[in-house]
Parts: C-alpha cells; sequence; structure tokens
C-alpha cells in the first residue's frame, strides 16, 4: 500500500490526513531523507561552476520534500497527540535533526554557496535571491561550518539532544494538563461562574461518566474559575494546580517535573553558545534578529517597565481597595487578581465578558476577519469543502485575488479538546515557491484552542480569544500574502523573529477599532449591532489595567534574556534553583505582585524551553512598538485605503527577501516610535 505521506505532490498538493497513520511517519522520512542524501551527493559531485538554478533549486525542492513528510506529522503530533503519534513524532525526530545537521555543516555545500556567492552571476539577481544566498551562509556558520570536527561532532550531539529535550519539556507539560482534574458535586461551589462555563463543565464530567462537574487546566476552563467563581479556595486550588504544572509542586508534584529538563536545556544551550564563538546563548540567539545586542533589548525593556511600574502598582493598589471594601479582603492574593479586575472592570466601565461575549459568535467574528482582509488587502476568502482534515472541527479556507483566482489555502481549528496542545499558533503546510511546474501556493494551519460550542447555541468568544483570532491570522497572512517566488525568504521565512510578531500584532488592533466592530459585533440571538455604548466601554478597556499586563510581559522577557545571557555553568544546579533565583530577581525590579513561593512559572515556560522564543520572548514588546506604530498610519490618514494596500505590499508581501527594518522604514516613511504604544495602553503619563 502507498505511504499517504510519499503522495506525488502535483497530483496530491495536500496532506491526505484522511488517510495518514502514526505507522506511515517514519518511513515515510526514512524514504524522503534517502532520496535527498543521493541528490544532494550527486549534486555536489559535479564540481560546478553552480547556478540558481542547479544549487538553489534542487536544495529548494528537497527541502519542500522533507516538509511534505514531516509537516503532517509535525502538525498531527500537536493536534492529536495519542500514544502512537507521540511514538512516530519521537522516532523521526532525531532522524530529522540529524539530517539538519549534516546539510548545514556539509563543507562542499558551503563552499558551493560561497562560489556562487562570489560569481558575476551573483550580482545579477535580484534582491529576495542574495538574501537566500547569504542568509544561507550565515547559517552555515551559526551552524559551526567553520569548527574543527570534534566539536562539529559535538555540536550534533547537542543539537539532538536539545531536540529530545525540548519535546520531552512540551510532552510532560501537556500530561501534566490531561492529568489533573476536578469533580464537584454540588453546583454552589461554582456560584459566580458564568452559564455557559458550568455547562462545559457538566459536559466534561457526562464524558467521563461523572456526576456533577469536572474542572480542567486548560486555559478555558481554567480561566472560567480564575476570573469568575465566587468561591475563593477553589480560585485557590485551581490557581495552585496551574501554577505547578509540570514541576516539583503542587498536586502533581515530582510526576511530570520539568526541572532536571529546563538545567540541561540551558546548559547545552550555553555550550553551544561557546562552540560557535558567542559570549552565551543570548548573542547567538539575536544574531538573527533586529535587535543587535543583548544590551540593547535589556535596556529596551528596562525603559518600558521605568514607564510602566508606576501604573502597574496603581493599578495594583486600586484592585487590592476595591477588594477590601466589596469584600472585606485583607490578603489580597493572586487567586484574587483575575476575580476582583473582571468585578471592578464590569463596576468601572460597566463591562464584563459575559456581556460581551454573545456579540461574538465565532462564525460571525470570522466572517468579519474575513471582510476586514478583502477591505484592506482586496482579497477574499471562501470555505472550501471535500479537503480531509484530521477533526470534525476543522474548516477550510481559499484566498482569492481580484480577479477572483485562488493563490492560497488555510485550515482552521479553533477548539480546545483533549490530545490537542494547549495555546494558539500557525504553523505552514505549504510554502509559496516557482517550480519547474509552476507557482507552488502557500498552505497555513490556523490552531487555536476556545470554548467549543453548547448544544443549541453557537461557540460565543471572549474579546482575548478574538484577539487571539486575529492575531493568529495576521501569522497567516504573512505567510499567504506573500508575493515571493524563493521558498526560503517567502512568507514568515527569513524575517526576523523580532519582527514576525509584526503583522499579527498589528491585526489585534482591529478588535478595538469601531468600523470593524460594527461590521462583525452582532448579538447571536436577536441579530442587534453591538450598542454604541457597549462599543465605547471595550474601546476604553483597552488601557483598563494596562500596567498590570505590561509589567507581566516584561518579567518574563527580562527573564528569558538574562536566563540565557548570564548562565554560568561553575554554578551548580540541578532542579531549577537557579531559575528561580533569577526569576526572584527580575521580580524585584520590575513586578509589583509577587507570586507565592509554590509558583513555578518556568516549569511551563514552553515559549522558551521548547518553542522558538529562548532568548526572543522580548519579541513580542519589540514588534508591539511596530505593531502599534504601523496601525497609527492607518489612523493618520483616516484610514485612507492606499495605506492599506502598501501596508500589504511593503510588510506582508516582501516577507523575509529584505530586512525587516528597511520593509518597516518603506512603509512608515521613517523608524519606528514607541509612542503610539504608549498612547494606546494609556502610559504615556506614566513616561
Amino acid at each position: 500500500m502507498s505511504n499517504p505521506l510519499l503522495r506525488d505532490a502535483l497530483r496530491q498538493p495536500l496532506p491526505a490526513f484522511d488517510a495518514i497513520a502514526p505507522e506511515h511517519a517514519e518511513a515515510a522520512l526514512d524514504a524522503v531523507l534517502a532520496q535527498n542524501r543521493a541528490e544532494l551527493a550527486a549534486l555536489l559531485a559535479s564540481g560546478g561552476p553552480y547556478t540558481w538554478e542547479n544549487l538553489i533549486e534542487p536544495l529548494e525542492e528537497m527541502s519542500d520534500r522533507v516538509q511534505r513528510a514531516w509537516g503532517p506529522v509535525s502538525h498531527l503530533f500537536s493536534v492529536r497527540s495519542t500514544p502512537d503519534w507521540r511514538k512516530a513524532y519521537n522516532a523521526c525526530l532525531p532522524k530529522l535533526t540529524e539530517y539538519g545537521v549534516e546539510v548545514s555543516q556539509s563543507e562542499p555545500l558551503f563552499k558551493a554557496y560561497e562560489a556562487l556567492a562570489a560569481s558575476p552571476a551573483y550580482q545579477q539577481y535580484d534582491a529576495a535571491k542574495r538574501k537566500v544566498i547569504s542568509d544561507a551562509l550565515r547559517d552555515f556558520r551559526l551552524a559551526g561550518i567553520a569548527l574543527p570536527p570534534e566539536q562539529k561532532a559535538r555540536y550534533k550531539d547537542i543539537s539532538l539532544r536539545l531536540s529530545e529535550l525540548q519535546t520531552k519539556f512540551e510532552e510532560h507539560l501537556m500530561d501534566a494538563i490531561q492529568a489533573w482534574g476536578k469533580q464537584v458535586k454540588d453546583e454552589a461551589e461554582l456560584a459566580g461562574m458564568t452559564d455557559s462555563a458550568r455547562q462545559a463543565a457538566k459536559q466534561k464530567a457526562q464524558a467521563k461518566n461523572l456526576d456533577g462537574f469536572w474542572l480542567t487546566l486548560d486555559f478555558p476552563s481554567y480561566d472560567a474559575v480564575i476570573s469568575y467563581a465566587d468561591n475563593r479556595a477553589l480560585r485557590r486550588e485551581l490557581y495552585e494546580a496551574y501554577a505547578t504544572r509540570a514541576s516539583d509542586r503542587g498536586p502533581q508534584a515530582g510526576q511530570f517535573d520539568n526541572g532536571a529538563l529546563m538545567e540541561e536545556i540551558l546548559a547545552l544551550r550555553h555550550e553551544l553558545a561557546l562552540l560557535l564563538g558567542f559570549a552565551n546563548y543570548a548573542e547567538l540567539s539575536l544574531a538573527t534578529k533586529m535587535a543587535e545586542s543583548p544590551d540593547e533589548v535589556e535596556q529596551f525593556l528596562v525603559d518600558l517597565a521605568r514607564r510602566a511600574k508606576p501604573r502597574a502598582q496603581q493599578d495594583l493598589d486600586e484592585l487590592a481597595a476595591y477588594a477590601k471594601t466589596r469584600d472585606g479582603l485583607a490578603d489580597f492574593a493572586p487567586w484574587d487578581a483575575a476575580y476582583y479586575a473582571e468585578k471592578l472592570r464590569e463596576e468601572k466601565l460597566g463591562l464584563s465578558d459575559e456581556e460581551l461575549k454573545p456579540y461574538f459568535a465565532f462564525d460571525a467574528v470570522v466572517r468579519g476577519m474575513f471582510d476586514l482582509v478583502q477591505r484592506l488587502y482586496g482579497v477574499r476568502i471562501e470555505k472550501v469543502g471535500h479537503i480531509a482534515v484530521w477533526h470534525p472541527d476543522v474548516s477550510t479556507y481559499v484566498l482569492k485575488d481580484g480577479e477572483n483566482l485562488p493563490f492560497g489555502m488555510f485550515y482552521l481549528d479553533p477548539y480546545a479538546r483533549d490530545e490537542k496542545r494547549s495555546g494558539a499558533w500557525m504553523d505552514e503546510c505549504v510554502n509559496r515557491r516557482r517550480t519547474a511546474q509552476g507557482l507552488q501556493q502557500p498552505v497555513a494551519y490556523l490552531t487555536c484552542n476556545f470554548t467549543p460550542p453548547l448544544p443549541g447555541a453557537p461557540a460565543l468568544m471572549t474579546h482575548d480569544e478574538v484577539l487571539t483570532l486575529f492575531h493568529e491570522f495576521g501569522h497567516g497572512l504573512h505567510h499567504l500574502l506573500t508575493r515571493v517566488e524563493e521558498a526560503s525568504v517567502a512568507g514568515i521565512h527569513g524575517v526576523a523573529w523580532d519582527a514576525v510578531e509584526l503583522p499579527s500584532q498589528f491585526m489585534e488592533n482591529w478588535c478595538y477599532d469601531p468600523a470593524t466592530l460594527r461590521g462583525f459585533a452582532r448579538h447571536w440571538q436577536s441579530g442587534e449591532a453591538m450598542p454604541e455604548e457597549l462599543l465605547a466601554k471595550l474601546r476604553a478597556s483597552r488601557s483598563f489595567h494596562a500596567g498590570l499586563g505590561t509589567v507581566r510581559q516584561l518579567e518574563f522577557a527580562l527573564f528569558d534574556l538574562r536566563l540565557h545571557r548570564d548562565y554560568d555553568p561553575a554554578k551548580k544546579s540541578e532542579h531549577g534553583e537557579r531559575v528561580l533565583t533569577l526569576l526572584e530577581q527580575v521580580r524585584d525590579e520590575v513586578a509589583v505582585m509577587k507570586p507565592p513561593a509554590f509558583n513555578r512559572m518556568p516549569w511551563s515556560f514552553s515559549h522558551i524551553f521548547a518553542g522558538g522564543y529562548a532568548a526572543g520572548y522580548y519579541s513580542y514588546k519589540w514588534a508591539e512598538v511596530l505593531s502599534a506604530d504601523a496601525f497609527a498610519a492607518f489612523e493618520e490618514s483616516q484610514f485612507d485605503p492606499e495605506v492599506g494596500l502598501r501596508f500589504r505590499d511593503t510588510i506582508l508581501a516582501q516577507g523575509g527577501s529584505r530586512e525587516a527594518m528597511e520593509l518597516f522604514v518603506e512603509f512608515r516613511g521613517r523608524k519606528p516610535s514607541v509612542e503610539p504604544l504608549l498612547r494606546q495602553s494609556g502610559l504615556q503619563e506614566s513616561a
């Protein structure tokens, strides 16, 4: 029987999710890697002279072949993380990592790129092609091409071990979330929680053949308790379970402990940086980013903290005073913050998530988002059927240009469920590139974990969930609206990591824009548009407790930066002691509310320990400056349609074919300013 992961991309351009099984994964990857190794050996045996056509194009074909075999496996590992898919993923990962290191440390291949860069033809190439080659030469150096043999071997060993550890970190976190649950038999204990949240908890209990309600640590369930439950003891219980996930503390202490994994990851990253001639891993991380040095990043974060901390202290004092006045609470704690913030927001602004949710029916929000994209970029988005998917919740959409011609597609998997990684993300399925057979169109995955619909009603979203959907779709548009035809710099490829959040955070701005909200925010039962008074309250809420939100992000970003910049291998630490010590120091500097000693935030900080944000978490704030300034261009022009087309043609269409700062300056006419972000967040008075 043919392997669905090896089907001809021309005949079947999309993954056969109705046929792919775990047992196909390793066989497909083995076949692809063997074919690639043979083709690469033959290519290099020719000895040149090398051209774009006989060097880069065959390499792009090899890369695409790996993506088509591995991409669906990696995706299914995240959205259907059954034991069989985990086993398949973990069997493949070392082979893929080994192949990646082998190619990136191939001296004949490096010399071929060097020869191409020195050839007369190079000067005739356009900017995108030249950047493909210069990026590749940089990446060869960052992969240790210049190292002596024994150090190259060590680089390979470290890379293999890191990929294994990072996967294990994520698995521990997923296991910890899935393993914890609490049965509540008396509905009175859930007083304050919304009707929809109680119904969802009841459904979960029924699915387990249990009476009453079942509370879990997936975010919609956790948030329903921590933000709304009047029962303070219940809030504290869930807070402790959530804050100690995959750690040595809390109700699952030691069962899925990520402590030793963190220590080994940090040690290996530091060793890798030293091997490559960097002083620390933060320097290595920044070698591919907009920011020029760890000190520049630290100064950026510290300056923002200086502006935000006074406002954050005011926010916290107001919240604690409100809790004392309202309920006589004298010992305000972290498990009270979200609850009283929601109550204060409702009292102060007359706004609550429950009041907003009826206006954010999932299908209507999606249609409104598509209408916005058509208005901004002249792109139509239509739902399409008869495409194989991995779960009944998944829907598929095609993008069409002004002449009604399709040019891209995406999958949307919106709801939380068991065996699905938490959080939200965009990933590529197929990359845009020019081939001998024609233009390969881009395809994306958009994955979220929203609250699923209840019987007889649509899925109703919180405004935070609306922001998340727009954010991820911003990444999707970056991938899908590219006009670059060289895969290595098309879409999000080749984009500096601290600029890659610009299109996503830019999209969030429209979730507060009156004209956009009027287009889709309608009551799911009556069809009435969101009242102007409610819309005004929603806009005002953007700066509500912005100080607290800002210092929290800065705490994470400074912690991440210093963790990787200041790592000292001479200091012994086996179970995360160094991590906690540093976190306390950062909190002393920027935080206004200290969590309890049992809090183990780093143990679940998968962005930096399992994702791509190591020494790069600052990117969110860095890109927020860019996105706020970009949106200000729309405001200043009174939303002139030309500005939308310019944003499409500079920031989105050109992907990584040019440097991020160069593209921003082309769009904005100058370098970015922090002032629009301070205005948006209401932090100017703290400056």
